[in-house]
């Protein structure tokens, strides 16, 4: 399955770039102290080769936390709506909030369990296959898995500030305690908060 694990890594970096792109576009600055999400976009293609150093292109004010957890679910989906929905591809990436260099990932596919059999409908949204997620961790698993890349970072030291990322506020308000609630799992602290790009947006955008 590393085949298959690989370009579901670069998948995810090149949908980020498109969402981060698509977002916030190229030119703002959070009040609250959130980094220009742009320089996401930018430390994409630079990890990829495609860039230059991210200091000699965006300069930013220091941030509030140590670390920016991007984190981007796909679940399962069909036309009409299936449930519950269960999320069958979990991708996180540290990026450092002083440096804002992608420091490591986290990337696994969760095989779903009421819903195993992937629509054809979902295949074609998310572009995963049946043969991705056969076989893959439960999602109890896999946020064992997290919880340990978590320690091995760093970011469960309670010196160190970290935030999730998100594009919304379906990934950690919705999807996952929702899906921790249906199997019966404890959601951890750390995916009780974050911040959605979407409201920093609409905060930072000028008004006409």
């Amino acid at each position: 399955m590393l085949a298959p694990l690989q370009t579901g890594a670069a998948r995810f970096s090149s949908y980020l770039l498109s969402r981060a792109r698509k977002v916030l576009g190229s030119h703002l600055f959070s009040p609250c102290g959130v980094p220009e999400f742009c320089s996401i976009s930018t430390r994409k293609l630079a990890a990829h080769g495609f860039g230059a150093s991210m200091a000699a292109m965006v300069s930013f004010p220091p941030q509030r936390y140590h670390y920016f957890l991007v984190l981007d679910f796909e679940a399962t989906c069909d036309k009409p709506q299936i449930h519950p929905q269960e999320i069958i591809e979990f991708p996180i990436l540290k990026l450092n909030g002083r440096t804002m260099e992608i420091e490591s990932t986290f990337h696994m596919y969760v095989q779903p369990v009421v819903h195993p059999q992937l629509t054809p409908f979902c295949t074609e949204l998310t572009g995963i296959i049946q043969g991705m997620v056969d076989g893959q961790p439960s999602l109890q698993q896999v946020l064992e898995r997290v919880d340990e890349w978590m320690a091995k970072e760093g970011l469960l030291d309670p010196n160190v500030k970290s935030i999730f990322v998100t594009c919304g506020d379906w990934d950690l308000k919705v999807m996952l305690p929702g899906q921790c609630q249906y199997l019966g799992l404890p959601v951890a602290d750390y995916f009780k908060q974050w911040i959605n790009l979407k409201k920093m947006t609409a905060r930072t955008l000028p008004t006409s």
